[in-house]
């Protein structure tokens, strides 16, 4: 899932007979790309219902198209899916959010410091030009696509693993992170400005240890800013019930 590919398609369908003759025929993995990209965009907001007839609709395609994306993206806990009322996306508790970092802080620093040690000359371009277009994004306060740059940035690093199993974890736990700091995050929260540009550079000058160092404190920064440890009861509907029964006392 490269930004290129990504961004080239845009997130949202037009209603101009261009943009429907371009959005036509589209494949279950386009549709799926599409998805995740405006779920980066924030264009998706955790919690959000939306039916089959709806993205059929959207992307012109057929609803088996539209089903078979679905379901991929339910089995990686992105929607969920009500039987006869369409799916949910994710809204991921803060329990699942520390998990999934805690995942990331396992996976990630060891990814770049495997990185460090292969990175071509053509790796190193491509990376230092996203953290160009993550700046551009930030001086001209387009939220929106820095928020999905960011998120591709990690993305970007787990393809030039060229390890297939890699991608694909780090396609789910970033989409999955990108939902739990939509519900989790205290203030408008993106990858600070340096950090990824730090983790490149040691990438570009073959140090692993600097770069597992530099992502590790990259992943630590953003577990502390979403307070995922704070004592705030989690929505329960189960409680909430039991309280209207008066099972449980105000």
């Amino acid at each position: 899932m490269t930004e290129n590919r990504m961004a080239a398609d845009g997130a949202g369908g037009g209603g101009d007979a261009d943009t429907v003759k371009r959005l036509h025929g589209y494949t279950e993995i386009e549709v799926t790309r599409k998805l995740i990209l405006a779920i980066f965009e924030q264009r998706l907001p955790p919690g959000q219902r939306i039916t089959e007839a709806q993205l059929s609709e959207a992307f012109n395609v057929s609803r088996t198209v539209v089903r078979q994306s679905i379901s991929k993206l339910s089995e990686i806990g992105v929607f969920t899916k009500t039987p006869n009322q369409g799916c949910t996306i994710a809204s991921p508790s803060r329990d699942e959010a520390r998990k999934m970092l805690q995942l990331r802080i396992m996976v990630e620093p060891a990814m770049v410091r495997g990185i460090a040690a292969t990175r071509s000359a053509a790796d190193v371009g491509l990376l230092r030009d996203h953290i160009a277009l993550e700046n551009d994004a930030r001086s001209r306060q387009d939220r929106s696509t820095l928020v999905r740059l960011t998120g591709e940035f990690h993305l970007k690093l787990a393809e030039m693993s060229a390890n297939p199993y890699l991608i694909r974890l780090m396609t789910e736990l970033q989409v999955l992170t990108c939902l739990a700091i939509l519900v989790h995050a205290e203030a408008e929260t993106c990858c600070p400005r340096d950090e990824h540009s730090t983790i490149v550079e040691a990438i570009a000058r073959g140090d692993g240890d600097a770069a597992h160092d530099e992502m590790l404190h990259h992943l630590k920064h953003i577990t502390e800013e979403l307070n995922l440890d704070r004592d705030e009861p989690e929505p329960n509907l189960r409680n909430a019930f039991m309280w209207l029964r008066g099972a449980i006392s105000a």
